[in-house]
């Protein structure tokens, strides 16, 4: 009989992909198992040119109590350092796919799950979502690239006082300091992130990826001004752009579903 997979992939809506960590028993623990699922489950949604939008979310109303801690313990370097690069593949592909991606903090979101937030675009959190860094007093520093993203989302120290403090952030607060894009009531935050992954599937994905990709490497004005003239030279002369100027004209809404990417 076949194991119960640990990551969930289906299609809740035309053109989203949702992926799901499934050990419900383990508060959706992430191990070992759940990276490889999530890197391969990716490289499939990648690989679909239907899937224009992506969403992560946990099963049975519960995101994920990050890091399976046990798995850490014993380990020597080689075995630490293999394990950080998985880790780090999988980051990759998260941060560099030009899909948008929302997730979904139903519950507890915890450590590596909240890095892997972070390392999307949009973030739905319920009243009762709680979001916790227990690195420090694990005796931790912050990994999944928690460093990098959560100043750029909160700003450097509110990211010292949350590392440092270690109190869950509750979902108005996450809110409140920019930790998370949309608050709603706990029973639609999945639903509320479907909705949003639906709406950002219709943007202009081609445009879209040059756009995060920037983003997410910040460079040097000039060095940024260079980037900015091969991306809007490419684009203005894409097909993306000769719709929108299109339904600019005609008074209409842009129609960007065209298969993907198109401003190369």
């Amino acid at each position: 009989m076949p194991s119960t997979p640990v990551v969930l992939v289906d299609s809740p809506a035309p053109h989203v992909a949702r992926l799901l960590i499934n050990r419900p028993d383990k508060r959706n623990a992430i191990d070992y198992d759940v990276r490889q699922s999530l890197i391969g489950s990716l490289g499939e949604i990648f690989a679909n040119p239907d899937n224009r939008s992506i969403v992560f979310g946990g099963a049975q109303g519960v995101f994920s109590a990050g890091g399976d801690l046990p798995t850490m313990l014993g380990l020597v370097e080689s075995q630490a350092r293999e394990r950080m690069r998985h880790i780090h593949s999988l980051c990759r592909l998260v941060a560099n796919t030009g899909l948008p991606v929302v997730t979904a903090i139903e519950g507890i979101g915890a450590g590596a799950a909240v890095g892997l937030a972070l390392l999307g675009d949009y973030i739905v959190v319920g009243y009762g979502s709680r979001i916790l860094f227990p690195f420090m007093k694990l005796g931790l520093t912050p990994d999944w690239g928690t460093l990098h993203t959560l100043p750029r989302r909160v700003g450097l120290p509110a990211a010292r006082r949350i590392l440092t403090q270690t109190q869950p952030v509750d979902g108005p607060e996450a809110l409140r300091i920019g930790l998370a894009d949309a608050l709603v009531a706990d029973d639609e935050v999945m639903d509320v992130s479907i909705a949003k992954a639906v709406e950002l599937s219709k943007l202009p994905l081609g445009t879209f990826a040059k756009m995060k990709q920037r983003l997410n490497n910040a460079a040097p004005l000039d060095v940024e001004l260079a980037r900015e003239e091969d991306d809007q030279v490419a684009c203005l002369l894409g097909p993306e752009f000769i719709e929108g100027y299109a339904a600019f004209k005609e008074k209409r809404s842009a129609d960007f579903m065209a298969p993907r990417p198109e401003c190369d």
